[in-house]
């Protein structure tokens, strides 16, 4: 008797219709090239996928796209891991995120090792370009969600709740614990809104329901188990792993959204300084690829066994291997989760609980570590204009930003 669960499609490696080479090759110039976050990811990804090379349908990559925004992680990332998935099964799923993350975690990384090398100072004027940058790329960030996200009374309460509990309780089980509230808050609070579009065509990446349900519980227990490891061994390794995989698991939102996570589990805890954190955050926004990638910067200031490549690797492979583990899980329960108002409903409390951490980290350390002079406050004040009004990239405007500061701070 087949092992197959009759309700679910055949194993993805039976559905696959391309080659893992093949989504490499696609995914990789994607990855060289796709500036501009998650939003202008998932543009370039229907260009090339549904419009030009038609790997699936428009409906489908809906689907797709409307599965992965409900997930916690790096929203474009996912959909890149679900369609490289869908075309050649799970060889072809490593093959996408390979392919699309590694040219921008290869410069990350490189980034760090350049800041160790030349010894960067607080003050220097191309950190202080870069600082200040930040500060008007995470401004950016807060404003585009809140209309969203927090549009109304009551999802604009939830946002100033979270963050005054962020600010309050400035650690990592702050933050988790205002999204969890928000969540709550959602559930009782909150209208459901639209109902889902039943008429989709779905995913249409098949996944058996028992290799869900192992991902879901090898999800849970490193994420349970990750902590406790580290604590009873005092590995530093284990230490950094649970640190980055505690971060990829709790962001909904992606993006910009790991900043205050990530600032928690390595400015908090001491392992990075305040000018690192911010001058990495700020060259994350110069190269293409996901924003995730700021996790191979800080890995390489967290030497794993002496070895600055060793740590960016082992913090890269951590942060994205909770959203690797959620997508497979979730694909066979997506259609009967989108439609439960519930759920809905949950999720938009934890939304607007997303706004205010993120805009408790904009007030802390972004801004009080980017704005140290009347300078820095019109060079972040101008970059910010670039980016809201003059709808520039974010690579180029802190380029210019950095450039300036070396120039001119």
């Amino acid at each position: 008797m087949s092992e197959t669960d009759p309700t679910t499609p055949a194993p993805a490696d039976r559905a696959a219709r391309g080659t893992a080479g093949e989504v490499f090759g696609a995914f990789l110039l994607l990855g060289l090239t796709s500036f501009g976050g998650p939003v202008a990811h998932l543009g370039y990804f229907r260009e090339a996928f549904v419009v030009r090379r038609r790997w699936l349908s428009e409906a489908a990559y809906a689907d797709l796209v409307a599965l992965c925004q409900f997930l916690p992680g790096p929203a474009s990332s996912q959909v890149g891991m679900a369609l490289g998935l869908r075309r050649a099964g799970y060889a072809g799923m490593a093959a996408a995120w390979a392919a699309f993350t590694l040219p921008s975690a290869v410069l990350m990384a490189g980034f760090a090792l350049g800041v160790q090398a030349i010894g960067a100072e607080p003050g220097a004027g191309w950190l202080l370009g870069l600082k200040a940058a930040a500060v008007a790329v995470v401004a950016h960030a807060v404003l585009g969600m809140a209309t969203t996200l927090a549009a109304g009374r009551r999802p604009a309460t939830i946002a100033v709740a979270a963050l005054v509990l962020a600010l309050l309780v400035p650690s990592a089980l702050g933050q988790v614990a205002a999204i969890a509230l928000g969540a709550l808050a959602g559930l009782l609070w909150l209208s459901s809104g639209a109902p889902a579009d039943r008429d989709a065509t779905g995913a249409g990446v098949p996944v058996r329901r028992r290799t869900a349900l192992a991902c879901l519980a090898v999800f849970a227990v490193l994420l349970a188990g990750l902590p406790a490891a580290a604590a009873l061994t005092g590995n530093a390794a284990l230490d950094t792993a649970d640190g980055f995989y505690r971060a990829g698991s709790l962001v909904f939102g992606g993006g910009h959204v790991v900043l205050p996570l990530l600032e928690a589990e390595t400015v908090g805890s001491g392992a990075v300084d305040h000018t690192s954190f911010l001058a990495g955050y700020g060259a994350a926004q110069a190269v293409p690829g996901p924003l995730f990638t700021f996790s191979a910067y800080l890995g390489a200031l967290m030497p794993v066994a002496g070895s600055p490549l060793l740590g960016a690797a082992l913090a890269l492979v951590a942060v994205f291997l909770p959203s690797a583990l959620l997508v497979v899980g979730a694909l066979p329960f997506w259609e009967r989760l989108r439609g439960d108002a519930r759920a809905r409903r949950a999720l938009a409390g934890a939304g607007a609980a997303v706004v205010g951490i993120l805009a408790a980290a904009l007030y802390d350390p972004v801004f009080l570590q980017g704005v140290v002079s009347p300078a820095t406050m019109a060079l972040a004040a101008a970059a910010f204009v670039a980016l809201a009004v003059w709808r520039a990239p974010a690579w180029a405007v802190v380029a210019a930003s950095g450039a300036i500061g070396l120039l001119l701070l």
